[in-house]
């Protein structure tokens, strides 16, 4: 018999959860956060604070699951259009992030890396990035994924390019997988978008070709460990074909 998560005494409504079944890759767009501020008259600075709780239950409640890859979309390629004063403070927020975090990543064991053009990220942002994934580089346990300056079409053009240019003269499926910003990395087995949309917003474009889709109403600073449960609950009651019959 498959063995199940029971719930926790601050999560009475988790449901159970088969633990052979727990996606071993889970992608989310953290899509809302404006749309919370908004409803309660503030700053959209502040939904990203808020968000910034949402993204550390997550982490915590993958970790525990034994998910074995979360991906956030933290930052769009298309991100850069908006007001500089909240790009300027979104950048700001990315580096809070990373050096308020650390330490519980660390004691979670959890491995950070980051993927997207981040060579166009502010040099500080690009410092603390890769200070984090230099000291967690050995961790054995969540691989913690932040997509930024990302764009699921920018990732192809890339790996077109890098293909091309060590010296590939066809590519095919195999070579171009290779040429990903993480190749390393499983196909995402359930990817959750926040705040009720229904789009993917370049958002792993490639590897999410059969990836399992779960939108929820729930805007991302009000996301905690129920809905993510619940997301995996409707997950495992989903019959994978992969495009055969």
């Amino acid at each position: 018999m498959p063995t199940l998560l029971h719930a926790r005494a601050e999560t009475p409504m988790l449901p159970l959860l088969d633990k052979s079944k727990i996606p071993a890759h889970i992608a989310i767009i953290m899509d809302g956060n404006g749309r919370w501020a908004k409803s309660r008259r503030l700053p959209r600075l502040f939904g990203h604070r808020a968000g910034i709780t949402s993204v550390r239950e997550a982490v915590r409640a993958c970790g525990d699951l034994g998910v074995k890859v979360l991906t956030l979309y933290a930052f769009s390629a298309e991100n850069w259009a908006r007001p500089g004063a909240e790009v300027h403070a979104l950048m700001g927020l990315l580096q809070e992030y990373i050096v308020r975090e650390l330490p519980e990543l660390q004691k979670n064991h959890v491995r950070l890396r980051a993927i997207g053009r981040l060579e166009a990220l502010p040099g500080g942002a690009q410092k603390k990035l890769a200070d984090a994934a230099a000291a967690t580089e050995r961790n054995k346990g969540l691989m913690l994924v932040l997509a930024l300056n990302y764009g699921g079409r920018q990732e192809i053009v890339d790996a077109c390019n890098r293909a091309l240019a060590d010296g590939h003269a066809k590519i095919d499926e195999k070579i171009l997988a290779r040429y990903l910003y993480a190749p390393d990395c499983p196909a995402p087995d359930l990817l959750i978008r926040t705040s009720g949309e229904m789009r993917l917003s370049n958002f792993l474009l490639w590897e999410a070709a059969y990836t399992e889709l779960y939108v929820t109403k729930t805007l991302w600073p009000d996301f905690r460990k129920p809905h993510l449960y619940e997301a995996i609950a409707e997950y495992q009651k989903r019959e994978r074909r992969f495009g055969g019959l």
